[in-house]
């Protein structure tokens, strides 16, 4: 059975204020607040509500037509996201400058519109600045702008989609033996990123930063480099970048290029095409209608497909940010 499938009855371990208020007061502890119990009493009401709140648009867009799932499932993100929060955040929300979106998009669209060269644009404050530099350690700069074509490159399961339509293999099988910690990749990377062995042992070091390496070796004539991490650190399906994890077939994979969106928190891509599709369906709704009905753009599987793997895969990310945190009560 898929892990994916039983995130909802996992999160409900939340719905209780006693768990809830010494789960938050031990994230405060953690970052040495003094106000650590003051904070986890007033907080754990507002986290149980985000959750509560999240997982009912989601029921709700399980249900809903297709022409409004883009806005459920995009205030379903946002109320996980809040709840996420609370548990870094101490104070959010502090103001009402992190109440907006954070992100803003064209709002008439030109005739010759095309979804996948349409982009959104990041705003100075907002949810989306907050989330990222709280959560992910992210910072955007103001008026930074990301392309729907290269949002949807970044999600694992919409790689087969752009084999089969553009002949584009974005990235390969990788390996991860988690009893020896050895990630095993294909040799042939070096060719996609131009680089040789050591070249490549300098990037891959750099960009698992978090991680101790013990070694990264390409025994002669084998079509593989092993790299082997340290038997404490385990490669997890959320933030195990420049890795891409798949929640259906529980695998990794290693992007054939080194595009900036593949180092960035897989979260981030699906907070911006949610909102995106969900501005579209609201305020675009003559050409929302006609991707649905006339099957006329190539745009339109991804889509499809894309909304199907976001209700999944979002609330699992999000559920292991959390619950990692939570593992970590159990030695206190």
């Amino acid at each position: 059975m898929n892990d994916y499938i039983d995130i909802w009855p996992r999160l409900t371990l939340f719905h209780s204020t006693n768990v809830a208020q010494k789960f938050l007061y031990h994230c405060y502890v953690k970052q040495e607040r003094q106000d650590a119990a003051k904070k986890s009493y007033a907080n754990c009401y507002p986290f149980i509500y985000y959750l509560e709140h999240g997982q009912n648009f989601y029921a709700t867009a399980k249900n809903a037509p297709l022409s409004i799932r883009p806005v459920l499932l995009f205030y379903g993100m946002v109320q996980l996201l809040k709840a996420c929060l609370l548990t870094v955040d101490a104070e959010y929300p502090e103001s009402t400058l992190v109440l907006a979106h954070g992100v803003s998009t064209r709002k008439r669209k030109k005739q010759s519109y095309e979804f996948f060269e349409d982009e959104v644009k990041i705003q100075k404050n907002g949810l989306f600045t907050h989330f990222s530099e709280k959560m992910f350690h992210v910072k955007h700069s103001s008026g930074e702008k990301f392309q729907m074509r290269i949002l949807l490159q970044r999600i694992y399961e919409l790689h087969e989609l752009f084999s089969v339509y553009y002949k584009e293999n974005l990235s390969l099988d990788v390996i991860y033996d988690h009893l020896n910690q050895n990630i095993i990749i294909p040799s042939k990377i070096l060719d996609h990123y131009h680089m040789t062995l050591s070249r490549f042992k300098d990037y891959i070091t750099k960009e698992l930063c978090s991680f101790v390496i013990i070694s990264i070796k390409n025994e002669s004539s084998s079509p593989y480099i092993h790299v082997t991490l340290d038997n404490t650190q385990k490669l997890t399906p959320l933030g195990c970048e420049p890795f891409l994890y798949g929640i259906y077939d529980r695998a990794y994979r290693l992007p054939t290029n080194i595009t900036e969106i593949f180092k960035s928190s897989e979260i981030i891509a699906h907070y911006l095409l949610l909102y995106n599709l969900s501005m579209i369906c609201r305020y675009e709704t003559e050409w929302w209608n006609e991707l649905l009905h006339s099957y006329s753009s190539d745009a339109y599987p991804f889509i499809i497909k894309f909304l199907s793997i976001t209700a999944d895969k979002v609330p699992f990310l999000l559920h292991y940010f959390l619950l990692d945190k939570f593992e970590s009560l159990k030695s206190i």
